[in-house]
């Protein structure tokens, strides 16, 4: 996923696509440990996804804050 997107998407809309990610990551987990998955790199593009979206969600609390208390 694209920071662009990432950026474009609204708070609920990226909580809901980090939920998603998250199951995601968790299935990949479980198909490593059950040595049925193929693609090792992707989990690390959903890893990555997981820290942009959480990396936007912080950044735009911060601005919050700083908006309502500055």
């Amino acid at each position: 996923m694209k920071n662009n997107k990432i950026n474009e998407m609204s708070s609920p809309e990226l909580e809901k696509e980090l939920g998603e990610l998250k199951t995601e990551l968790f299935r990949l987990k479980f198909n490593l440990a059950t040595h049925s998955l193929e693609n090792t790199a992707k989990m690390k593009d959903v890893k990555k996804d997981i820290a942009r979206i959480n990396t936007v969600l912080t950044q735009r609390k911060i601005a919050e804050k700083k908006g309502v208390n500055g």
